[in-house]
């Protein structure tokens, strides 16, 4: 089978990173009141949650060096629900491997299971909160506000849903996905969250938005009075930084899915796929089909995710952990989400299979997009049939000349991975 050539393409985002993010943290947090919640001597708990934001460790840190320069003794929590396999050693695990330790942190990583409850609401929704974090003298939260991969809310993923499903360990993520099925994710969100501040213990939050470049753009400090209001501010401000694949496409290629790049793995409103199973749900660019390649190592073989695919390669398949896999999808009530896919060993065979499957009897008009991950989407390759629509994009810069897919003798993509830092540097 002929397969088109690929341009190189650039997306040229607008730049929002912060010139210097611990001291964007520190004079956001000295403006902030969050230190008169405590007297000098008390225990702070500092949840942290579990996704792959840029310069975690380092806002973390300046968290912690916050509260110790107010005289307070901070220790660490993971607020991740059911990730790391649902374990104590697993969380605080995901947590080293972002550079979260007590080494580089200068306070404890306390990471157990236990939870207290809050009682219930109206509905019979049960609130829990860490045990741990419950015993502090009080709790702040920092977390990444953005947009989720489940559901469209005006409170989506940030400190609400880290109060709810994260403060709530393994035991709350459970309950709380289960009411989510009829209730609705948002609604369980904000009533978790509403009995948690209710309980006085949350001191306040640091959320951080990211933009289209995955740089930290912004942090902000977020008082409990005002929480909800205020994330529902900073959720519609970086929906609006969101960074998208430029256009409708025949077959979008991805080389790696993770828990490190997204909660499902994949940005679904990226990919636009549903974690139940739905093709094109979400507004923006449509896709018809949906290749994965492998799985990201620092997803520590959860492959959740590998079920929004068409097909997928075999070297996917052969890095999943089935039990973390298992345990993350079954507690978010989404099954669809771990389907196994087609599959084959190389990338040619499954790039065949697919390309008579969009609606084309040529399969030069297929249209292929390709990028690393859902997070990062420029630079990206381009089929050249698109070469008319990507000159008409003023955020479009094509690199170079065309090129061939490129195979090696046993059948695999080459293009992209070995150049993917050299053209990110251009």
């Amino acid at each position: 089978m002929d397969f088109p050539r690929l341009l190189r393409v650039k997306q040229h985002f607008p730049d929002r990173r912060l010139a210097d993010v611990r001291a964007s943290v520190l004079a956001e947090l000295n403006t902030s009141e969050f230190a008169g919640r405590v007297k000098p001597g008390g225990k702070v708990a500092i949840g942290v949650g579990s996704r792959g934001i840029v310069n975690i460790a380092t806002i973390v840190r300046a968290v912690v060096d916050y509260w110790k320069s107010k005289g307070c003794h901070p220790f660490i929590f993971p607020a991740m629900g059911s990730h790391g396999a649902a374990t104590a050693e697993g969380q605080a695990d995901v947590l080293a491997h972002y550079g979260i330790h007590e080494a580089t942190m200068g306070c404890p990583v306390v990471s157990e299971l236990e939870v207290v409850s809050l009682g219930k609401d109206a509905n019979g929704i049960e609130a829990f909160m860490d045990l741990n974090a419950f015993n502090s003298d009080g709790v702040m939260l920092v977390g990444r506000v953005k947009w989720h991969t489940d559901f469209a809310g005006k409170i989506e993923s940030g400190l609400f849903k880290m109060m709810a499903i994260g403060l709530g360990k393994f035991a709350g993520a459970q309950r709380y996905h289960t009411y989510a099925y009829k209730l609705g994710l948002e609604h369980v969100i904000r009533s978790v969250g509403r009995q948690v501040l209710a309980s006085g213990k949350i001191l306040g939050g640091l959320a951080i938005l990211e933009d289209a470049n995955h740089n930290t753009g912004q942090v902000t400090a977020v008082p409990v009075e005002i929480m909800e209001q205020r994330e529902e501010e900073l959720l519609e401000l970086v929906k609006s930084w969101m960074g998208r694949i430029p256009m409708d496409l025949d077959i979008l290629i991805l080389s790696e899915i993770g828990k490190n790049i997204s909660g499902a793995g994949m940005d679904t409103k990226v990919v636009n796929r549903s974690v139940h199973g739905l093709y094109n749900p979400w507004p923006g660019p449509k896709f018809e089909r949906l290749y994965i390649r492998d799985l990201s190592d620092v997803s520590y073989g959860n492959g959740v995710g590998l079920g929004m695919a068409d097909v997928v390669n075999d070297r996917l398949l052969s890095k999943i952990d089935w039990h973390p896999t298992r345990i993350n999808s079954l507690t978010a009530s989404t099954p669809a989400a771990i389907r196994t896919p087609i599959h084959f060993p190389t990338d040619r065979e499954c790039l065949e299979v697919m390309m008579p499957t969009v609606g084309k009897l040529d399969v030069s008009d297929v249209t292929i997009g390709w990028v690393k991950n859902s997070l990062e989407i420029s630079p990206l390759f381009l089929s050249e049939n698109l070469r008319t629509q990507i000159k008409t994009n003023p955020i479009l810069e094509i690199i170079g000349d065309p090129e061939p897919m490129s195979f090696d003798s046993t059948g695999n993509l080459t293009n992209f991975i070995a150049d993917h830092e050299k053209v990110s540097a251009h």
